[in-house]
């Protein structure tokens, strides 16, 4: 008889002493995840590497609600100003997904972006020195219009241009390694809008459809996360002698009532995928899915040159060697142990379990009870291994996976909430996650317990400083680098 996978919520619920909603139950053999800015050491040397989100949800655009979407964002704080090279993906690095969709725990489908550069254009002609340049007047005895394509005429000033390639293996409907698309070009930093002066559509440009329900899209996007990232890393200096918000500032998902979101501003390399839940799914209908990305193996020294070569090839033969990972969201930041965080991120997600004790005793649950005197849940907490390692609490395996029940309906975005499940909105992390999601306060009060969940435990923060869309890809525009600006204030 089929096991009935719970999502991870249900066992925080008793935690919680029934504040929490009871999450739906799927229906296939058993269902049961906040994210991470250069959270180990050797990771904040490796930007292009270092994973900041990884989001998997049911798609909420109109008409695609029988999609999944993955996303993953790479290149923490990135200063839109930051020219003249700006920001790019690395063609040594490969950018994966990987998807558990029989239930053990481990990865069936991998889904990988790689990437390489060209060097082109009248940049490349005339021996400028910068990657992007457009709109330059006649009268200087060049003309170079402005960047408004991708490829062909418009896109003339792309000097330092991106194509990428999406492979996948394994799922019942493809068996050995596919390739969904190739020489597909990513969307490229956001300048200004003198050298882009549409850079929306540049944006939707972007996007590929690649037949069979698959959409994909490479390039820079508004950083989603929204947190009060020096207060809570201060040893949770939070703006406020407690970490509390009213009944009214805790339900109001429009506003920031006290914190300062100090991502605002600036942007990330984003890699996202849609696809029909049919491609993904087995035997089972809630997914396991993370995302990482990996470099060769530095002992093939041979080849390094080559692999950073302006006209790099897709892949090589040695072997890659994982540098990062993340599924559920501030895991290595809040819960692994400083001397642990770089091993962590090298292992894949289903050897967790040599790692159960800094879940079954939260340092985060003793830091909030030390800081602020509020008793916290701080041992034997048994329900944080069932939530985050487990599709539920009879899953004999230790896997850190965000698992997503694929038959909750999606919610569309204006009806979202950001504490999800704790404000009655199941198709919200821990049940997958979505760029809306607050997954600082919901982590913030399921790790310290009841008592900070009736405080309304929080940072203050409870929006980001850039609406989202409601299509793929679902983040916003990047800030332009003529334009950035620092938007820390309580709108």
């Amino acid at each position: 008889m089929r096991r009935r996978l719970l999502l991870g919520g249900v066992a925080l619920t008793a935690v919680a002493l029934g504040l929490v909603a009871t999450l739906v139950r799927g229906p296939g053999p058993d269902a049961a995840n906040a994210a991470s800015h250069r959270e180990a050491p050797l990771i904040s040397l490796d930007p292009a590497a270092d994973i900041t989100d990884f989001f998997m949800f049911r798609s909420y655009e109109p008409g695609q609600e029988n999609k999944v979407v993955l996303i993953m964002n790479t290149q923490p704080g990135e200063e839109p100003s930051a020219g003249p090279n700006y920001f790019n993906f690395d063609p040594s690095v490969k950018y994966s997904f990987g998807i558990d969709n029989n239930g053990d725990g481990k990865s069936d489908i991998s889904i990988d972006f790689q990437f390489r550069n060209e060097i082109r254009g009248v940049v490349d002609a005339l021996g400028l020195p910068l990657s992007y340049v457009g709109n330059v007047p006649p009268g200087s005895g060049s003309v170079i219009p402005p960047i408004t394509r991708l490829d062909g005429k418009g896109s003339e000033g792309l000097g330092l241009r991106q194509r990428f390639q999406v492979s996948m293996t394994g799922g019942s409907t493809l068996g050995d390694e596919k390739t969904l698309g190739r020489d597909l070009i990513a969307v490229p930093s956001n300048v200004g809008p003198r050298t882009m002066p549409n850079y929306a559509s540049l944006r939707s440009q972007g996007v590929y459809n690649l037949g069979n329900g698959v959409r994909v899209f490479a390039g820079q996007a508004e950083d989603p996360f929204y947190i009060d990232l020096g207060g809570v890393f201060d040893t949770l200096n939070f703006r406020r002698p407690a970490p509390l918000l009213s009944d009214a500032e805790d339900a109001n998902d429009n506003v920031n009532p006290f914190g300062i979101d100090m991502l605002s501003g600036f942007n990330v390399q984003t890699i996202a995928i849609e696809m029909p839940i049919s491609m993904l799914t087995g035997a089972f209908q809630t997914l396991g899915g993370y995302a990482y990305t990996s470099r060769p193996n530095l002992s093939i020294r041979s080849h390094w040159s080559h692999w950073h070569h302006n006209q790099t090839t897709f892949g090589h033969d040695g072997r890659y060697v994982q540098v990062q990972r993340l599924a559920n969201p501030l895991i290595n930041e809040v819960i692994i142990g400083t001397k642990d965080k770089d091993y962590w991120n090298s292992v894949p997600p289903w050897e967790e379990g040599q790692f159960l004790d800094y879940y079954l005793n939260p340092r985060l649950a003793l830091a909030l009870q030390l800081v602020f005197g509020a008793p916290a849940a701080t041992s034997n907490r048994t329900d944080l291994v069932n939530a985050l390692l487990k599709y539920g609490p009879g899953d004999p395996n230790n896997s850190d996976l965000l698992r997503l029940n694929t038959t909750v309906a999606p919610v569309p975005l204006a009806q979202q909430k950001r504490l999800t499940v704790l404000a009655g909105d199941n198709a919200g992390w821990p049940n997958g996650r979505r760029p809306r999601d607050d997954v600082t306060d919901i982590a913030v009060r399921l790790v310290g317990g009841p008592t900070y969940i009736a405080l309304k435990a929080g940072d203050g923060v409870n929006k980001d400083d850039a609406p989202l869309s409601t299509s793929f890809p679902f983040l916003s525009l990047p800030s332009d680098g003529r334009n950035r600006s620092f938007p820390h204030v309580n709108p």
